[in-house]
């Protein structure tokens, strides 16, 4: 298997590439403004945001499925505009594509979402994660879309934003709060990836849902992850999404029920991977 990770310097990409290049296949990855750490991969460097950019790239690696991992915020060019690039340029190419979305394009309106659901989102990232979904589905149709969750990792300088943010709180160096009232349904990096990778060699299409198995609100999740790294989670601060103006969805639990009936690796729940040893 011939593999290319676009967002391979990320957070979730690190770990995609490290996965892929363990399984022995051949990993070209790209970045945007540094090649990542990851070892055992060809480094590409890629600007979503240029035409024609995306097919270079796959015209010197010629990968047979390409995963977007790419992360660009509520940057339209990047999140929507380049991803639709992708799925324009692997269809041309006959790639397999997998194409990594979030639960952002749900508004928390009904809470519980299953892979039928449609987007309703309440942000600029949610509306251009929304955008690229159905021009992924629209131009490749064999593509697996596969939404997911805040993702975490195991802590430390290599952490995700979540859990460098608990961090940063606990030790007083970062203002903010954790929101009791704001859910989600976290996922560990490593089930992440290795569904995503089990996705890429499949021949399934249409909507998946990768996201943990317990429903946590962010205060609740940042006191397992202080628990876990032995921090105290007593100084946390403590506070209320729908007190503030922030916009956003406050309720929003992906079901992944039908997608574990596909794909082999198990979603564990972050009461689970963050459970002190």
């Amino acid at each position: 298997m011939k593999i290319l990770i676009i967002g391979g310097s990320g957070f979730l990409g690190t770990e995609l590439v490290r996965r892929a290049t363990a399984a022995g296949w051949e990993t070209a990855a790209t970045y945007c403004s540094r090649p990542g750490s990851a070892t055992g991969a060809s480094w590409h460097r890629l600007d979503l945001r240029s035409p024609g950019h995306i097919d270079e790239v796959l015209a010197a690696v010629a990968p047979g499925a390409v995963i977007n991992a790419t992360s660009g915020g509520s940057d339209w060019e990047v999140t929507a505009d380049g991803s639709i690039r992708v799925a324009m340029a692997a269809a041309r190419r006959g790639c397999r594509l997998v194409h990594v979305s979030s639960d952002a394009v749900f508004s928390g309106s009904r809470i519980h979402y299953d892979e039928t659901c449609l987007p309703d989102p309440v942000t600029p990232y949610g509306a251009a994660k929304a955008s690229a979904e159905t021009a992924v589905r629209l131009l490749a149709p064999s593509a697996a879309v596969a939404r997911t969750s805040l993702i975490i990792g195991h802590g430390g300088s290599d952490g995700s934003v979540h859990e460098r943010l608990v961090h940063a709180l606990a030790a007083g160096t970062h203002d903010g709060v954790l929101f009791t009232d704001d859910v989600r349904c976290p996922v560990h990096v490593e089930d992440l990836a290795s569904a995503l990778l089990e996705l890429a060699v499949s021949d399934r299409a249409g909507m998946f849902h990768l996201a943990g198995a317990d429903a946590l609100s962010r205060h609740e999740l940042g006191v397992l992850i202080a628990r876990r790294d032995g921090l105290d989670a007593a100084r946390l601060p403590v506070g209320r999404r729908s007190d503030t103006l922030m916009p956003g969805a406050l309720d929003v639990r992906l079901d992944s029920s039908a997608t574990q009936e596909h794909v082999r690796t198990r979603l564990r729940g972050a009461g689970e991977f963050l459970r002190v040893q």
